[in-house]
């Protein structure tokens, strides 16, 4: 049985809790409509990569590695070793290796174009013979190159890209560092290779190769950070 005398001071508490809650809903909309706006951090685009170990990431007061838009390289000149040569434009051979420079163009060097161009992100490969038949051949003193050597482009856009050398290495062709030599390394690189270690007359080619590995230091100079 409900005691009719006590139905209005119910209605009257429940009307007094109901407005409490509005007021409260209130007040906690105002505090995040006052409150700071915060950018969500930005999403990648459709495709985009996460940067390479090693890598800058971009960011407020922080310097991105320097690098170029793609532009075909025309010359290549190393002081350190007196090569001064015009680049041809290499690819692939039918059965997939990269081609070389033809034996009677082995004064010149040649520019893997499936690859980087040199200045830009990636891996620039530039790839000359030793020697020939006859004597040496434009890469003949690469093994001479020394960390700290400057290695110098120019290409089709007008502008010389600046290398420094990191480190010249003397590899066996069974053990060549494939990765190391095409990947992208998240920066501009450049990669000079020739033929190295002994002649295997059986085979007719050397059993090694040696690497110059470098990197882009300046552009029209612009020192790269």
């Amino acid at each position: 049985m409900v005691n009719r005398g006590r139905r209005p001071r119910i209605l009257a508490a429940v009307a007094v809790g109901l407005s409490g809650l509005v007021v409260t809903a209130f007040l906690i909309v105002q505090a995040f409509r006052e409150r700071p706006a915060t950018a969500a951090p930005p999403m990648p685009a459709p495709g985009a990569s996460t940067p390479s170990e090693g890598a800058v990431p971009a960011g407020p007061g922080i310097a991105t590695p320097l690098a170029l838009p793609p532009s075909v390289p025309l010359r290549l000149d190393v002081p350190r070793i007196g090569v001064r040569t015009p680049l041809m434009k290499l690819a692939k051979n039918p059965d997939q290796t990269v081609e070389t420079p033809p034996l009677r163009r082995a004064h010149e060097a040649g520019w893997y174009r499936l690859g980087a161009a040199p200045g830009s992100q990636g891996s620039a490969v530039i790839i000359g013979h030793v020697d020939t038949a006859t004597g040496p051949a434009v890469f003949h003193r690469l093994g001479n190159l020394r960390p700290g050597d400057r290695v110098n482009v120019q290409r089709a856009d007008g502008r010389t890209a600046v290398f420094r050398i990191d480190s010249v290495e003397h590899v066996g062709k069974n053990r060549f560092p494939t990765q190391r030599v095409y990947g992208d390394p998240g920066y501009a690189a450049i990669r000079l290779i020739t033929c190295g270690g002994r002649f295997d007359r059986g085979s007719g080619h050397y059993t090694d190769n040696i690497i110059a590995f470098g990197r882009l230091l300046r552009v029209g100079g612009e020192e790269a950070r």
